[in-house]
Parts: C-alpha cells; structure tokens; sequence
C-alpha cells in the first residue's frame, strides 16, 4: 500500500510504515510479552492470509504488535504526528515504552503527536495494543462473527488500513469540511487545526485546472464561505472536481500546508408530477440504482490486497451501468471514497451494526418492531463511532445517503438516532432503518425483499426505495472459499441462468418506478466468503453475468424515472 492514504488532507512529506512487524497473541490483561511469536505483514488483519498468520485472536485475547523506526533527518525540527487508518477495534500506543493513548473504533482514522516521545534516539520502537471483542461486545462490526456461517463472516481483528508518519508544525490542519451549495454558488469550508490559536489564520483556495477561483481566510473551526461563479457540477456523468489548497499562517508566514479537493453538487428530494417524492442530484430527478457492495476480500478481509483491487469494484459497477453504491456495514479506506468522487459514483453509507442481531425484528410491520436498548455505554460509543465515520466521508462528494441502522441488527431510538444524523449533517438524505423497523422519520423508506422486488409499503410523504432485492446465487466450481456450504437466496448453474433471472427482476423493477421506487439494490458486488450471491465470484476472476444485457437492462432502470 505505497499510495498516500489521506487525499483530502494531502502532505508532501510522509512515510509509510506497513510491512512486516512482529506479533504476539496473548490472554487480556497482561503486560508487553518480552518475546514475541512472529512476523505479521501490515496492514491485513490477523485472520487473513495476506497478514501472513491467519490466526483467530478472541475476546480472551489481545494482539500486540511491535516495529521500530526511524525519523529522516530532513524532519528535524517539526513535529512528528503518527497517523492509522483504522484498528479493529481497542487500540493502545506506545511509543519508547510510553504509553501515549487510546483509540475505540474499527473503522475510522486516529492520530498522535509523538513528538515529545522521540528524545534523541535515532531509532524508536512503536507498540499497539490491540483487544477486539467481535460478537462478544457492543461494538460496531459489520459482518464479523467469531463462527462465520451463511451472511455471516471471519473476523478481522487489529491494524487494516495503512500507518504512517508525517512531519507538521505544531499547529497544524486536522480536519478540513467542505459542503457546497450549488444554489447560490457558494463552499462552505470548515478547517480544524491541532491548536486553538486565534493568531495563526487559516486560508483556503478552490482551483480550477490551477487558476484560483475563490479564497477566504479565517481562525480555525469557523465556518469559511467562498463564491465560485457558475461552478461546473458534479454528478455521475461529469464527476468534476475542484482543487483546493488550505493552509495555516502564524506571523504571516505559511507553517502548514495541504492539498485536498471538492465538488459543486446537491442531493435533495422534492415531488414529481404525480406527487411522488423523488430523489435529486443537482435538482434534478435521479433513479439511484447499484449493489450492495460489502468489500470484504477473500486474501485481505477487510483490505483489498492493493489500490488497484479496491477501484476495480467500482470501474466494475460503473461498466455495469449502475450509478450508486451501497456500502455495507462497513467503511472503506479514504482513498476508496475518492475513487468514487473521481470515477462519478453515488455512495450510500452504512454504518456498521452491532449490539445484538436481528431478534427484534418484527418486520414488515410499519411502525411495529421493538428496538434494542442498549446500554448507556453502548449508545455512547454508537454516536463516537457514527460521528467518526461521518466525519470521514463528510467533504466526499459521491457520499450522498447515511444509513445509521440495517434491518434492525443492533436498532435503537430509531427517531433519535435519525434525527441527530440529520442534524449533523443537513446537506445529506438519511435513510434511517434500511428493511428494518419502520418508523416515520428521517428522509427514506427503505424496503427489502427477496429475490425479485416487491412495493409492499409505500410512503408519501417521504422518499421509498428497495433498499435490496436479488440475491441470485451460482456456486463456480475453483473459485469458492468453501466446496461445500454455499448460500443463496435463489441458485442457478451457470451465467446464462443468472442473467436471465437478474433480467426478469430488473423488468419487474423497472415497472415499479412509476408507481413509486426512487432507488434500489441489488445484491451483491461479489461473493462473500460462503455468500454465492454476487455479480462476481470472490476472487473477481469470473464475471456470473453477460455485462451488456445487464448494462443495457440498468440504464433503462435508470432511465425509466425520467422517460
């Protein structure tokens, strides 16, 4: 993973430090283990083959990773920030055997300054601390089971993304938030900086193709607004986007510098001619049509093994002529939102379940169900870890739907959670319950139903959409991860069945449009572990489908709300 990992907080200086670390699995509790068992390679998770291990870890366990490094000397004289992609799930760091913090959370980005833990060594030692209780704890986990069967999946547990260091003065940017209004023209752009320093001031400037279009300047978490005149939009056909450089002066002089980027579109909602309430991008209406798409690897897990395997799913849905994604109950790495920005994809995005499954369904009844309760501590940490995920994905223009709960795994104050999601972020459509328990809030009505689609509710108030449907599965003999225990909705034997059905279905879906759907997903992207379900085995070397027939069937999907 040599590729920059952060593309809307982008630094010059850096140095990665994925490779080969060594590992130990100890019970909890204990302190570092004076010798350790092995090498792991970072960043793949400890139960996939890519990590070199492929060993399960437990709740009773902890995992602890070990490496030394060096600063280079052209750093001297900054500080020294440590920067992970993610840790599944309770990450301690020490550095020089100082223990200097803590991070909860599988799926988002942490940092530290660790610049105070250097002295004058030339070389220092890095230690993580890792302790993830999978299904044993309230945590958010997507599809993780400690016995993967069906839907369900391996573990992953420890560092999946890429670690880095990077050189930064001491006040420096941390968080850059950009949500634009193509109605006025107008970019609102927020940017945190590490120090509340009312004498240093922040500068932000929007390029196009170099030229400088608009600028502002300001103190750090206040609100920037600039004017761009007839800014180009973006959408899934032109994913046009603008350069934007933001940068923090002290005494006039220029201490930190970033490159990022932004976008010029809108989603919103508004009624048609028959008085159903539609989705819209840039005011306009938009069938959002794609996979469920889960990013699981059957090498990595949770980590595509390079960055050319995490855009190809997405080249590959858009060849498909679909125009979103959902991303389900888990989160990508940066970079694979920003394939989605450049590509031109619509993103849905889930946040992953946990807490409990779905033995509180009582579906489809509209506002029937009983949601979980969950403990005080167990809401907290919802909010910490759905605000972090949020805030990931909030200037990602592809970024459109948040989903805080999926069928009712793990759903709780349904009407609140809906409410402080939209709050947080007005400039996008909450979906609140995707085929969960129904209630009357948030921006979407979300129905699943398998195989074929069905409207067997309707919401005229708010948006409807088939949140999944399909689900046909083909089990291709060398590509399986397992020979025998395959699982799909519906089972054929061969691509020509396949297309035909996935045809049919998008027939039926299509008629649907009119009387109501303004959205729909089809699963899946790929199979996942015993899942036979996808558009493509596993190992994405055999396709299940004939492209054109479903490119063409899509488009007319697609299409249809506007024909």
């Amino acid at each position: 993973m040599p590729e920059y990992p952060r593309p809307l907080i982008e630094r010059t200086k850096w140095a990665n430090l994925n490779g080969l670390w060594e590992y130990t699995i100890v019970p909890k509790g204990n302190v570092e283990p004076a010798s350790f068992q092995g090498q792991i390679l970072v960043p793949f998770a400890i139960e996939s083959s890519l990590s070199g291990v492929q060993k399960e870890v437990g709740d009773q366990n902890e995992l602890w990773y070990k490496r030394e490094f060096t600063v280079p000397a052209n750093w001297k004289g900054q500080n020294i920030v440590l920067n992970f992609g993610a840790v599944d799930w309770k990450a301690d760091v020490f550095v020089n055997d100082v223990f200097i913090g803590s991070h909860v959370g599988g799926f988002t980005p942490f940092s530290f300054d660790i610049t105070s833990y250097l002295g004058n060594k030339s070389k220092h030692k890095l230690v993580v601390r890792v302790w993830d209780p999978t299904d044993k704890g309230y945590q958010p986990r997507g599809k993780q089971v400690n016995n993967p069967e069906g839907i369900w999946y391996t573990p992953v547990t420890g560092i999946w993304q890429t670690v880095w260091l990077e050189p930064v003065a001491a006040n420096h940017v941390t968080a850059i938030k950009a949500i634009p209004n193509i109605d006025n023209g107008t970019l609102a752009v927020t940017v945190t900086t590490a120090q509340n320093k009312c004498s240093d001031i922040v500068e932000v400037k929007v390029l196009d193709k170099g030229k400088v279009v608009a600028t502002a300047k300001g103190i750090q978490g206040k609100e920037l607004r600039l004017a761009v005149n007839n800014p180009t939009l973006w959408d899934t056909e032109n994913p046009y986007l603008y350069d934007m450089t933001v940068s923090v002066s002290s005494n006039g002089k220029v201490i930190d510098e970033v490159k990022s980027y932004t976008a010029f579109r809108k989603i919103s909602t508004q009624r048609d001619a028959n008085g159903i309430v539609r989705m819209q991008l840039n005011n306009k209406n938009v069938f959002h049509f794609g996979p469920l798409d889960q990013g699981w690897w059957p090498d990595g897990l949770y980590t595509a093994p390079t960055d050319e395997a995490l855009v190809y799913d997405i080249i590959k849905t858009k060849e498909w002529g679909y125009n979103m994604i959902r991303k389900h109950v888990k989160v990508e790495p940066a970079r694979w939102y920003t394939h989605c920005d450049r590509l031109g994809i619509l993103v849905w995005q889930d946040m992953p379940n946990g807490d409990g499954g779905g033995n509180h369904w009582d579906w489809p009844v509209y506002n029937g169900g009983t949601d979980v309760k969950r403990s005080a501590e167990s809401i907290a940490n919802y909010y910490q870890e759905w605000q972090e995920i949020m805030d990931l994905c909030i200037s990602n223009p592809s970024v459109v739907v948040w989903v805080p709960f999926n069928e009712a795994w793990g759903q709780f104050d349904t009407e609140i959670v809906a409410d402080w999601t939209k709050k947080y972020d007005p400039s996008r459509l909450v979906n609140p319950a995707s085929g969960g328990n129904h209630r009357r809030c948030g921006d979407i009505l979300d129905l699943h139903h398998y195989p074929g689609p069905k409207m067997f509710l309707y919401d005229a108030e708010r948006v409807t959409v088939l949140g999944e449907y399909g689900g046909i599965g083909l089990a291709m003999e060398n590509h399986l991860w397992q020979p025998d225990r395959n699982w799909g909705y519906v089972q054929y034997k061969n691509a020509a069945e396949v297309t035909a059905e996935y045809v049919k279905f998008a027939k039926e879906l299509k008629d649907l449009v009119k009387k109501g759907f303004s959205g729909a997903v089809y699963t899946q992207t790929t199979d996942v572990e015993g899942e036979v379900n996808g558009l493509m085995t596993y190992d994405r070397k055999k396709l299940k489908i004939n492209e054109e027939e479903v490119r063409k069937i899509n488009q007319e999907v697609i299409r249809e709300l506007n024909d």
